[in-house]
C-alpha cells in the first residue's frame, strides 16, 4: 500500500525528532538493567565456550545459586549444600545438612533445587526444593541458613510410585514471586495423563507469594495467576504441558523462563515463556516437542506452545536436556543476552538467542565438562557448571572463534 507523501515544517520535525529520541532512550533504560553490557552483535558461530575446573570432590552436585556474597551454594543429591568462594575455594564442611529429610532412593530423587530469598543478605533465608522422606513426596520449603531445625514446608505433590521425574528447579523472577518445576509423576508415557491434567501439579511450573500467607496456606496465589477462577484447576499453576523440567531459569532482565524440558526419546526441547505467557500449554503428552506423541492426549482448539529449539535425542549421543541461565555477566559482552544449555549424555554446548524482529537463532558453541547437572551464574552474571558422577565445578566463559569457511560448521 502506497504512502500519502508530506514533509513536516521545521519546527515539527524538530519536535518529532526529540519526541522520538526520548521514547528510544525511555525503551532502552526499561530493558536493560544498570551497567549492563549492550547485547554484542557477534554471531553465535563465532562463539565458544571454554569451561576451567575450579572444585573437586563433589558428592552428585545437582543445583548450583549464587549469593550476593560473590559464594556459589552447591546442592548434592544426597541432601547436604557445599558453599563455594572464588578466593577461598570449596568450603571442607557443608553450610546446610537436610540428609535426614530427603528420599534418595532411585536415580534421580534427593535434594534438586535451592535459591535464596530476594533478601537473603537481611533474612539469610533459602528455598529448597527436594524428594521427602518417606515415598519422595515432592516438596518446596524454606529455612533460615543458620537455623535449618527452622525448616517450613510451603507446598507438596505426592510422587510415590516412581522415582524419576522430579523436576525440582526453583527460582524466584523480577516480580518476586518463587517459581517450583514439577515432572509429571515418572516412569514413561505420562503415567497418570499428568502433563494435560490441571488438577494436579504435576508435569506443571507453578507460581507462588511467598511473602504473604493466605488462610492455612504459608503462601498467597499471585491474582493473576491463570487459573485462579477455574475450580478445576490448581490456582498455583503458571505453566502446564511439561514431562520433567528439572532445569529452568528466569532471565533477570526480562522476567521471562527459559525452561529445558526433557523428552521421551524422540527429542529434547527448550522452551522461552514471556511474563504475558501465563497458563501456555508446552504439548505433553499430547506432543514431544513439535512432534505428536500421543493422539489421544490432544484436544481440538486447543493452542500448544512451540519449543524455541529443539534437537534430536532419537540414536544419537544426546539423552537429557540441562536446561541452563541467559547470559548476563560482562567478561564477554558478545555474548550478553544468550542462552546457554547443555545435554547430560553429548555435553554439546547449545546457544540461542531472540532475534531482534522475532524468531530465534542458534548455534553448538562447543563441549561443557562430563555430566553436566546445572548451569548458573554467580552475583555478577558469569557461569558456572556441575558435573555430576566426577563432583566437579567448573567456571565457564566464552571466546571467541574465527568464523569457518562457508558451508563448514563454526563450533562442531
Amino acid at each position: 500500500m502506497s504512502r500519502p507523501r508530506w514533509r513536516p515544517v521545521p519546527v515539527l520535525a524538530g519536535l518529532l525528532a526529540l519526541v522520538l529520541s526520548a521514547l528510544l532512550s525511555a525503551s532502552a533504560a526499561g530493558t536493560a538493567t544498570a551497567g549492563a553490557p549492550r547485547p554484542g552483535k557477534v554471531p553465535l558461530t563465532e562463539l565458544t565456550v571454554v569451561a576451567e575446573q575450579v572444585a573437586f570432590g563433589l558428592q552428585r552436585p545437582i543445583a548450583l545459586t549464587g549469593l550476593p556474597d560473590g559464594r556459589m551454594l552447591i546442592a548434592e543429591k544426597n541432601g547436604t549444600v557445599r558453599s563455594y568462594h572464588p578466593d577461598t575455594g570449596l568450603a571442607a564442611e557443608p553450610v546446610l545438612d537436610l540428609t535426614a529429610l530427603v528420599d534418595t532412593s532411585g536415580n534421580e530423587r534427593g535434594l534438586l533445587g535451592i535459591t535464596p530469598a530476594p533478601n537473603f543478605t537481611r533474612s539469610g533465608m533459602l528455598y529448597v526444593a527436594y524428594t521427602s522422606l518417606p515415598d519422595g513426596t515432592l516438596t518446596l520449603a524454606r529455612l533460615p541458613i543458620t537455623a535449618p531445625e527452622r525448616l517450613q514446608v510451603l507446598l507438596t505433590q505426592e510422587h510415590a510410585e516412581y522415582n524419576n521425574h522430579n523436576g525440582g528447579q526453583v527460582a524466584f523472577g523480577r516480580d518476586g514471586y518463587l517459581y517450583w518445576s514439577l515432572g509429571d509423576g515418572g516412569h514413561a508415557n505420562d503415567p497418570y495423563k499428568a502433563g494435560q491434567d490441571l488438577g494436579t501439579l504435576l508435569g506443571k511450573i507453578v507460581r507462588i507469594d511467598v511473602n504473604r500467607s493466605c488462610g492455612a496456606k504459608p503462601y498467597c496465589v499471585p491474582p493473576d495467576n491463570p487459573f485462579v477462577r477455574n475450580r478445576d484447576a490448581r490456582p498455583e499453576i503458571w505453566l502446564y504441558g511439561l514431562r520433567n523440567p528439572w532445569r529452568f531459569s528466569v532471565d533477570k532482565v526480562d522476567n521471562s523462563l527459559w525452561i529445558g524440558d526433557v523428552g521421551q526419546g524422540l527429542v529434547e526441547e527448550i522452551n522461552h515463556i514471556r511474563p504475558w505467557q501465563g497458563g501456555a500449554n508446552l504439548g505433553w503428552s499430547c506432543r514431544e516437542g513439535t512432534p505428536v506423541f500421543d493422539p489421544e492426549q490432544c484436544r481440538p482448539g486447543v493452542k500448544y506452545t512451540d519449543p524455541v529449539f529443539e534437537y534430536e535425542h532419537y540414536m544419537t549421543e544426546s539423552c537429557s536436556v540441562t536446561g541452563g541461565v541467559v547470559y548476563r555477566g560482562s567478561a564477554t559482552p558478545e555474548a550478553w543476552g544468550t542462552y546457554v544449555a547443555s545435554d547430560y549424555c553429548s555435553t554439546t554446548a547449545f546457544a540461542v538467542r531472540p532475534k531482534p524482529w522475532g524468531g530465534y537463532e542458534s548455534a553448538i558453541i562447543g563441549n561443557f565438562p562430563i555430566q553436566p547437572t546445572a548451569i548458573d551464574a554467580d552475583v555478577h552474571g558469569e557461569l558456572y557448571v556441575l558435573s555430576d558422577l566426577p563432583g566437579w565445578l567448573s567456571r565457564v566463559r566464552f571466546e571467541r572463534v574465527q568464523p569457518a569457511p562457508s558451508g563448514e560448521p563454526a563450533n562442531g
